[in-house]
């Protein structure tokens, strides 16, 4: 019997409850037909688990792929697997809904889903060509996946890569192991992420921009449909050009940074406050455009820049273009950090202390950091070194990244086999126990524990602590003012 039916069988009071839950039962039904697209997302660093989290909330029901079952399990637990602002809140907050799950199994991810989000990492290869092996591995299983489908599947690529590799290398991929054809039954988009770690949440709800090239106009829509209550002005243009767009921009950020700090370190050798300099300069917005890579401070790094660099450096050799200012970003680079080691060199017998060891505040990414290019130079030296970043949250998640960086820069093996012991509880303390501090962050934390050190201590400040340069201090120096 059903429930209408059991309703005309009950006293008054029953049929007021049954009819109650008649009520909640057409409301979720209701409810899950509006259910709006369902979407996994292939990798959960940071990239992947950002947009998981910022699209559950917008309603999207998501399922996060990862090899790592350190990240599935704590996404499944609500966890954040990194350091990101109100990340956290929305993964407990999907998890609590229900629209939150993860798993290893990708085929089964897509199986269940509308649409996938390809996030996997791209890195580079010995000769400075971007690695696609992962994007090759997880293409070839969303064309198995695909192959058991007889809907219709977007397959959105959101890593950097070079141009062309959407169409030619996933699409190809997907159309081989699926057996179907780019089209009429699956549709593939480029989708770059502008997303600043730290402050990655806020950049995906209000982003700078939204571009997107498609495979048609059927998968053009579907992206379109995603993300139009976040931004009514999606940017669509030919796949090759967005993946071009990505790489353009950041670049150029690449290069704003190394001229600010090449500006710098001109004008201390003059004597001249290269702030000053600068603050005129960034005036021109008409000209000179955004002022937020332009101030010196310390060398690039992270998960971005400096890869994408070697990339578009080691694609203009394929093509036999000659770029000269894009070859000499890495060089620049490595200069600077030397300049750091330089200024160190007379205090290797003191003992030297880090505040900040990720590559910027507000996240726990270690790849490709420049201080951690200066701790390896004086801890090779002999000099007896300390560290404190408040990001750095020992464990299995911060472990991979530790192994990852082994890997990847032998000369850094043996400050990561050390990190953890050089580590101290706070800034106070390590600021009360060096002879020379260097400072890798600009935050109020950091400020006040050099503003309160013992008389004596010497400060090597490389990312800017003061506006107004302290004057009466004189120990203080900056890398570039």
């Amino acid at each position: 019997m059903n429930l209408r039916a059991e309703a005309l069988e009950k006293p008054e009071e029953e049929t007021d409850h049954t009819a109650s839950l008649l009520r909640l039962k057409e409301q979720q039904q209701e409810q899950r037909a509006e259910t709006k697209t369902a979407i996994s997302v292939v990798g959960l660093g940071y990239v992947g688990a950002v947009s998981m989290a910022c699209l559950s909330d917008l309603g999207f029901r998501m399922v996060g792929v990862d090899v790592s079952m350190d990240k599935i399990d704590a996404i499944r637990s609500g966890r954040s697997p990194i350091v990101e602002d109100r990340l956290e809140e929305l993964l407990e907050k999907g998890v609590a809904q229900g629209t939150i799950d993860a798993t290893h199994n990708l085929v089964a991810a897509v199986l269940e889903t509308d649409f996938t989000f390809l996030s996997v990492g791209t890195p580079t290869s010995e000769d400075g060509s971007c690695d696609l092996t992962y994007v090759r591995q997880a293409s070839r299983a969303m064309g198995q996946a695909i192959a058991m489908k007889d809907t219709y599947h977007v397959v959105v690529l959101r890593c950097s890569v070079p141009p062309g590799t959407t169409l030619d290398v996933v699409a190809v991929e997907i159309e081989k192991a699926s057996g179907k054809k780019l089209g009429p039954d699956f549709g593939v988009c480029f989708n770059p992420e502008f997303l600043r770690e730290g402050v990655a949440v806020a950049d995906f709800f209000a982003p700078p921009k939204t571009v997107v090239g498609a495979s048609d106009q059927r998968a053009a829509k579907a992206v379109s449909d995603v993300y139009n209550t976040i931004d009514e002005n999606v940017i669509f243009t030919s796949i090759q050009a967005a993946e071009m767009v990505k790489y353009v921009d950041n670049v150029w950020h690449a290069t704003k940074v190394s001229f600010g700090n090449e500006v710098g370190r001109l004008c201390k050798e003059l004597n001249i406050d290269s702030h000053d300099v600068m603050d005129i300069f960034v005036t021109d917005t008409k000209l000179n455009l955004s002022p937020y890579y332009l101030k010196p401070g310390f060398a690039f790094g992270g998960s971005c820049l400096p890869k994408e660099v070697r990339a578009v450096s080691h694609l203009g050799q394929d093509l036999g273009v000659t770029l000269p200012l894009i070859d000499s970003l890495i060089p620049s680079n490595r200069n600077h950090v030397q300049t750091a080691v330089d200024f160190l060199i007379p205090y290797l017998d003191a003992r030297i202390g880090f505040l900040g060891v990720t590559f910027k505040p507000g996240t726990d990414d270690l790849r490709e950091s420049p201080t951690l290019d200066v701790m390896a130079a004086v801890l090779e030296s002999g000099a007896e070194i300390s560290a404190y970043d408040p990001n750095l949250r020992f464990g299995p998640m911060l472990q991979g990244q530790i192994d990852y960086v082994r890997h990847a820069v032998p000369r850094q093996a043996d400050l990561m086999d050390k990190l953890e012991a050089i580590t101290v509880e706070d800034a106070q303390t390590l600021c009360d126990s060096v002879d020379i501090v260097v400072v890798s962050h600009a935050t109020p934390e950091f400020r006040e524990a050099v503003s309160k050190r013992k008389f004596g201590v010497q400060v090597l400040d490389l990312a800017r602590l003061y506006k107004e340069l302290p004057q009466d201090d004189l120990f203080y120096n900056g890398i570039a003012w």
